[in-house]
């Protein structure tokens, strides 16, 4: 025959066994105990040639008087174009009545039909910078970031015009 004492404590064994059970960690949710699979997925992009361009304008004076001497002034073109790209960078006539890219004029506003003769440059003083690609245009290689190209620009001594306001709009293009 068991005695009380003993059936006393395996009661109380049984109780605090419960109890104990009660206070356990459940298991993570997360956990799996079966085994994992993994899957593999392709992250791509592709880079093409590509290029930009932007252009500050290109001002010769707000007062000058008579063109008895060149006037000489530049501006900067900006060039981004993707690594190891090839470019051409080209100008165009302009805007101005008659304007070749040897001869480029500014016409004067509104009736006044004068014009006011200028050129653009490659380098201060020289090589005409054009639109013909392998002839007249300034060529480089991109690099990824942006490169600044020099516009030199000359207004020679000649007949001075009526006073106006005279202009030319240039197209700059990037060839690539």
């Amino acid at each position: 025959m068991k005695s009380k004492r003993t059936s006393r404590s395996a009661g109380l064994a049984a109780v605090l066994a419960a109890a104990l059970a009660a206070t356990a960690p459940v298991a993570d949710a997360a956990v799996y105990v079966n085994g994992s699979k993994t899957s593999n997925f392709d992250v791509t992009m592709r880079i093409i040639a590509d290029c930009t361009i932007a252009a500050n304008a290109l001002d010769f004076g707000q007062s000058q008087g008579v063109l008895a001497t060149s006037v000489s002034v530049n501006t900067t073109l900006s060039v981004t174009c993707t690594n190891t790209t090839l470019y051409n960078v080209g100008l165009n006539a302009g805007t101005g009545t008659g304007s070749t890219t040897a001869a480029r004029v500014m016409s004067g506003t509104g009736a006044n039909t004068s014009t006011v003769a200028f050129n653009l440059y490659q380098a201060a003083g020289a090589t005409n910078w054009g639109n013909t690609q392998g002839t007249d245009t300034r060529s480089g290689t991109g690099t990824g970031a942006s490169q600044t190209l020099t516009v030199y620009g000359v207004v020679p001594a000649q007949a001075t015009p009526q006073p106006d306001t005279y202009k030319s709009t240039i197209t700059a293009t990037v060839y690539f």
